[in-house]
């Protein structure tokens, strides 16, 4: 247990008041005795709101589970399932219509169209590769992945495999910055002369879109880069006939660098296993670090230790002469916790943990400070705005106490009002029946709104267990519910004007191995309207960023809007029932098994290694990229299945240990892996049967309460 000391009567970890003190305060001029006077503020005003919040979720539930249990069969009288939701609150009425009024949002947001990335900020490495997976090598994603249709053989450079991924990048330069004439395949030279670009080939040509050309470095004759624009995406041209690649190609070219991550998330809450003040204060200095610029890890690849660093701003002097600089780094956004959690980190003054999300907020918040304040040098926010995301928010009241948190954070740290910017996760259903309200309760603040299938298709379980036995989670996708959340998502990010300000996103791609089906599905975002969509490692989202020059997402959101499609509520609350469907007892087996090896997959990690999100390799030995949201959803599965009777706690038990041999097989090649087997009594398996045996009673169907629970259980065993 840590020690304590007492600030402005909160009792404080002493590690956390020691960041906060030492390393987060010092430089932003705001005085130790403020802040924590203003974080106690926040702590006891908001605290007994946040507790109500949390409330009137249990209440809603209450009527939900009472009301199915009283109207068996009539879940889908879809005008009296609608009158009884306004009745209790749960839908709210429409207001009229109207647009969003936020301010100084960053070009990340308000003009680019580009991939985003997801990454937990207790891992410095991970954060890092994040934040510079701004560019990325096109060679080297196409070349180290399927994304060719097979995988590199190895031992060593494969000339013909080398071959196509030039034929596939020049493929892709003909197809969105053509040349008058010929093909990038036959140029044997570049330069830049009168401010263009010029091609060798059997003729001098050059651009068929002169303006796509903006920049180059080196001597405008024969240049070493030369940087193209297409939708707002940049594309530099890397020269140079020193280089391996560049030596065998007629024009010297050696590689292509794609503008790729254009945002990221840095995680406190559903990628990470932060569950006291030592966690905290991981992830709080890793996030102070990015914002200061300074945070480095050292790295061991290939036989060598190297420091990895924040990478610098790209100089280049533009096509007309004047310096053209680009971000070298992600715009980055900190995704806080919800409403929900509490930690033990700090205890309000009358001996309870206090809201982890009120926490967030403050500390958070503080530590972006150090980048609103440089005066010159690399800068995240070039508007001056700090950016959170805000997670499993239930409902525009939920949204708006949300904005409240961050007006009261605002004024105790001497920040004009709105500075802060907030990312609406749209993943649960109460907020996606009312979305425009929710929109309207931040309408200042609002730079994002993201669907969030994983969540969300847990909430879809949760809030109706009592209606009845769902489909199988595979089936999830061609539930009517599903195309009506997506659809809605963007058409009411539309007409409440988030074009041009905000983002509105959408989801991850959960294979990361598998980039030639990513290629293929993925496209499928930006053509939906989405100026940003998920993507799962930097060299997903080098090949995620071709999809952004494929389509004008600004044209596509225009069509779209003039579209007017119907909002489809009806088709949003029709709930996923498996309604006349016999299920195999060979089909039972099999989602029983594989919801339960997602579980223990995953479960495993976070509880004995505090691993909170990982490539874990699913029933076939696929890695899937599994965070709480993933669990959630097998979790609420299996305990839905249990309630109605598809399967027995025998069934289930049996297949937990069946496929808790199946995880100890997986893992058997790292050393700090727990066996579960034969035992089947580690906390971490303990911890999967609690979310399965105990799920319909927890909050929401969250994991987080039994997760948190038995990794401290676990951290107190370790010490």
């Amino acid at each position: 247990m840590s020690e304590r000391v007492e600030r402005e009567g909160l009792q404080v970890a002493s590690e956390l008041a020691a960041f906060v003190e030492t390393q987060a305060l010092p430089g932003t001029g705001i005085e130790a005795g403020a802040f924590w006077k203003g974080l106690s503020a926040l702590i006891h005003e908001k605290g007994p709101k946040n507790r109500a919040l949390l409330e009137k979720r249990e209440e809603i539930q209450a009527h939900l589970d009472d009301w199915h249990l009283h109207h068996r069969g009539q879940a889908q009288n879809m005008p009296a399932y609608r009158a009884f939701l306004e009745e209790i609150g749960y839908l709210v009425p429409e207001g009229p219509d109207f647009t969003i009024e936020t301010t100084a949002t960053d070009p990340e947001f308000a003009t680019q169209c580009g991939p985003q990335l997801v990454v937990p900020i207790t891992n410095a490495r991970y954060a890092l590769n994040a934040a510079n997976a701004r560019w990325g090598s096109f060679y080297d994603a196409l070349y180290g992945t399927d994304a060719l249709g097979d995988l590199p053989a190895g031992g060593g450079y494969d000339a013909e495999r080398g071959a196509r991924v030039i034929a596939r990048a020049k493929a892709f330069l003909d197809a969105h910055f053509p040349l008058v004439a010929g093909s990038w395949a036959d140029a044997r030279a570049l330069r830049i002369h009168n401010g263009g670009l010029f091609a060798e080939t059997s003729e001098e040509t050059g651009l068929a879109n002169p303006a796509q050309c903006v920049a180059y470095a080196g001597a405008s004759e024969a240049p070493s880069e030369i940087v193209l624009k297409n939708n707002g995406l940049h594309v530099v041209v890397v020269v140079s006939l020193a280089h391996p690649i560049g030596a065998t190609d007629p024009a010297g070219i050696c590689d292509l660098r794609l503008e790729a991550a254009l945002s990221s998330i840095m995680d406190c809450e559903d990628s990470v296993a932060c569950v006291d003040a030592a966690d905290k204060v991981q992830a709080y200095s890793n996030w102070l670090g990015l914002m200061k610029g300074d945070l480095s890890e050292q790295v061991s690849k290939g036989g060598k230790v190297f420091t990895r660093a924040l990478a610098p701003d790209l100089a280049f002097t533009g096509t007309d002469g004047a310096p053209y600089v680009l971000k070298g780094r992600a715009l980055m956004l900190v995704r806080n916790v919800g409403h929900l959690m509490t930690n033990p980190a700090i205890l309000d003054r009358d001996g309870h943990e206090v809201f982890e999300g009120l926490m967030d907020a403050m500390i958070t918040t503080l530590c972006a400070i150090h980048d609103l304040q440089k005066s010159d040098g690399a800068r995240n926010s070039v508007t001056g705005s700090v950016y959170v995301v805000k997670p499993k928010m239930h409902g525009p009241d939920e949204v708006a106490f949300a904005s409240e948190i961050f007006d009261q954070v605002e004024a105790a740290l001497g920040l004009p009002r709105y500075t802060v910017k907030l990312g609406i996760m749209d993943e649960e259903r109460r907020t996606s029946a009312n979305l425009k309200e929710c929109i309207r309760a931040a309408k200042n603040r609002v730079a994002f709104i993201n669907t969030g299938f994983l969540d969300r298709t847990g909430d879809e379980i949760h809030s109706s267990m009592e209606a009845g036995p769902m489909v199988a989670k595979g089936e999830m996708k061609t539930q009517p519910w599903i195309s009506a959340y997506e659809d809605r998502n963007v058409d009411i990010g539309l007409r409440c004007g988030l074009a041009g300000k905000a983002q509105i996103g959408k989801g991850m791609w959960a294979m990361p191995d598998r980039m030639a089906e990513m290629l293929d599905a993925k496209i499928g975002h930006p053509m939906a309207g989405a100026n940003c969509a998920w993507v799962p490692s930097p060299t997903a989202a080098v090949l995620h960023a071709t999809h952004y020059h494929k389509v004008d997402v600004k044209a596509r959101q225009a069509e779209i809007a003039a579209m007017a499609r119907p909002a489809r509520l009806d088709d949003l609350l029709t709930i996923p029932l498996a309604l006349g469907r016999n299920y195999s007892a060979e089909e039972i087996t099999a989602e029983i098994e594989n919801n339960a090896q997602g579980i223990l997959g995953y479960v495993v990690r976070w509880v004995d290694q505090g691993v909170g999100c990982s490539k874990v390799p699913d029933i076939h030995d696929v890695g899937l990229m599994e965070d709480r949201a993933t669990c959630r959803i097998s979790s609420q599965a299996l305990s839905n299945w249990l309630h109605h009777g598809v399967v027995s706690e025998a069934q289930v038990m049996g297949a937990l240990r069946k496929m808790a041999q199946v995880v100890d097989r997986q893992n058997a090649g790292d050393p700090a892996y727990q066996p579960m087997a034969p035992g089947y009594d580690g906390l971490a398996f303990q911890a999967a049967c609690d979310l399965v045996f105990m799920g319909r009673v927890q909050p929401s169907g969250y994991t987080e309460p039994v997760l948190h629970h038995r990794r401290l259980q676990e951290k107190e065993h370790q010490a």
